[in-house]
C-alpha cells in the first residue's frame, strides 16, 4: 500500500543513503510462493464521432463514474493523455486474472460507447498528437522535469501516448529470486516482438514495431533501463542501487516540484544535497520509487511493464505466457534457454519484432511452451497467438495493414467502434 508523504516528519528523516538501501533490500522482494497474478491493462480513449478529438478530463470521470460494478474488482483510473487504466486485483493463477479482467473490460467498453466514448488496445496512439488531459500537480511537475533534462518530447508521448499491459507475479521463494528477476529480463526482447502493436504515432508511420518501447528507450536509462547488474545474483541489492543512483524527479514541498538539476537519490539521502531545503524522508524515498519505469520493477512482487497494449482476442494468450514461462517450473527452464541469445535485444525486438530471425525462433518455443500448457477457456486466444506467431506477425503488422487499407484515422475508428 501507498504510504502518506510525512516530508515534515523529522523522526522519519534518512540519516544516510546506506539507511535507504537497507530499507530498499529489505522490501522489495517478498519471499513465498508463485502463482498469484494481477493484471493492469490500458487502452486509448476516443470520441467515437470525431476520433482525432482527445476526451476531456470531465468527459472521461463522468463515464467512470457512471461505470456500474465491475464484477472483477478492477480499479479505473485516468491516465495523463486520457488513457483508461484497469487495475484488477492478485488472483490465485493466470487464469482466474484472464477471466475476471475479460468481464471487467466488457463492462467498460459498453458503457464508455453508451457514453459515445472507445477504448482501443493499441501500444501508442496512432492519430493524436501527444496531449496532457489529467490535470494531476504530479503529471504538471514530471512534464516539466521531462522539458528541462531535454526528454520533452519523449517524455510527453510516454506520459499521453503509449499504453501497456502489465503482468504482476510474485517475487517467489527467496532461494528463487535471482533465476526469476533474471528471466523476467531476459523474455523482455522476446516478448516485446510477441506483442508489438504499436506501428503508428501521432499519424506517422514509424518505422518500429513497438513504438511505445521506443518512446521508452528514449528517456534516460538510469530511470528506464533495466535493473540488473553484473551478474543478477542479488537482484534486491541491484535494485538499491538501481533506486539510489537515480535522479530525483519531484520533491513535495508540499505540492510535487521538479528537479531540474541531476540529483542521484543517495546525494540527497547523504545530504551532499538538499532539495527543498531539508534531507529526504522514508516517504520521500517510496514516492521516488513511483518515478522509476525499468521494465521490471520490483514492488514486493515482480511489475512487468514491457508489454504494448494488444487486442482483445489474444491479449488473454500474451498474459498466459507470460505469466507461465514465469511461473511454471518447466515452462521456465524452456524459456531460458530459447531466449539466452536474444536476452539483450531490446531495441531490435522493438524495431522488427519477429521479422528477426533468432527472435521468430526463440517466440515459436516460448509461445509453444505456454500452449501446451494452456486450459480449454484460453484455446481460441492461444491459437491465434500461435499462428500469429508461427507467421512472424506482431499484432503491429494487423494494425499496419488496416492502416493501409482504410488510413490511419479509419483503421482507428473501426477499432474504436468495436470492429475486428
Amino acid at each position: 500500500m501507498a504510504r502518506t508523504m510525512a516530508s515534515d516528519c523529522v523522526a522519519d528523516e534518512l540519516t544516510s543513503a546506506s539507511a535507504a538501501a537497507e530499507h530498499l533490500v529489505a522490501g522489495c522482494l517478498i519471499d513465498g510462493p508463485a502463482g498469484r497474478v494481477g493484471l493492469e491493462i490500458e487502452a486509448h480513449c476516443y470520441d467515437l464521432a470525431d476520433p482525432s478529438r482527445r476526451p476531456g478530463w470531465d468527459e472521461l470521470t463522468a463515464a467512470i463514474s457512471d461505470l456500474p460494478p465491475l464484477p472483477g474488482g478492477s480499479l479505473v483510473t485516468v491516465e495523463p493523455g486520457g488513457a483508461v487504466e484497469l487495475s484488477g486485483p492478485p488472483m490465485s493463477d493466470p487464469t482466474t486474472a484472464i477471466s475476471a479482467m475479460a468481464s471487467d473490460r466488457a463492462v467498460l467498453r459498453t458503457a464508455f460507447k453508451q457514453a459515445g466514448l472507445g477504448v482501443v488496445l493499441l501500444g501508442a496512439d496512432p492519430l493524436r498528437p501527444s496531449e496532457r488531459v489529467n490535470p494531476g500537480a504530479r503529471y504538471h511537475a514530471m512534464e516539466q522535469f521531462f522539458h528541462a533534462s531535454q526528454t520533452g518530447t519523449a517524455g510527453a508521448a510516454m506520459m499521453t501516448s503509449t499504453a501497456s499491459i502489465q503482468v504482476n507475479v510474485e517475487a517467489g521463494p527467496r532461494t528463487m529470486w535471482a533465476d526469476r528477476v533474471r528471466l523476467a529480463h531476459a523474455l523482455g526482447p522476446t516478448m516485446i516482438a510477441i506483442s508489438a502493436n504499436s506501428p503508428v504515432l501521432g499519424g506517422s508511420f514509424t518505422g518500429w514495431q513497438s513504438t511505445r518501447q521506443r518512446v521508452w528507450s528514449q528517456l534516460d536509462s538510469a530511470r528506464c533501463g533495466p535493473i540488473l547488474g553484473e551478474s543478477g545474483d542479488d537482484p534486491a541489492s541491484d535494485w538499491a542501487r538501481y533506486a539510489l543512483r537515480a535522479p530525483v524527479m519531484l520533491v513535495h514541498s508540499p505540492d510535487p516540484v521538479p528537479v531540474v538539476e541531476w540529483v542521484p537519490f543517495a546525494d540527497w539521502a547523504d545530504g551532499r544535497v538538499l532539495l527543498g531545503d531539508r534531507r529526504p524522508t522514508m516517504a520521500d524515498l517510496d514516492y521516488h520509487l513511483t518515478t522509476l519505469f525499468p521494465p521490471v520493477r520490483p514492488r514486493g512482487f515482480l511489475e512487468v511493464r514491457y508489454l504494448d497494449s494488444v487486442p482483445d482476442a489474444i491479449w488473454p494468450a500474451v498474459v498466459f505466457t507470460l505469466a507461465t514461462l514465469l511461473d511454471d517450473p518447466g515452462a521456465s527452464d524452456t524459456a531460458a534457454e530459447a531466449t539466452e541469445s536474444v536476452a539483450t535485444a531490446w531495441d531490435r525486438a522493438a524495431q522488427v519484432g519477429l521479422r528477426d530471425r533468432r527472435l521468430h525462433a526463440a517466440a515459436l518455443r516460448c509461445v509453444q511452451a505456454a500452449a501446451e500448457r494452456a486450459p480449454g477457456d484460453l484455446e481460441e486466444s492461444m491459437g491465434l497467438l500461435m499462428r500469429s506467431v508461427e507467421q512472424g506477425r506482431s499484432p503491429a503488422d494487423d494494425f499496419a495493414d488496416r492502416a493501409v487499407r482504410y488510413g490511419i484515422a479509419g483503421a482507428v475508428t473501426q477499432l474504436a467502434q468495436g470492429e475486428l
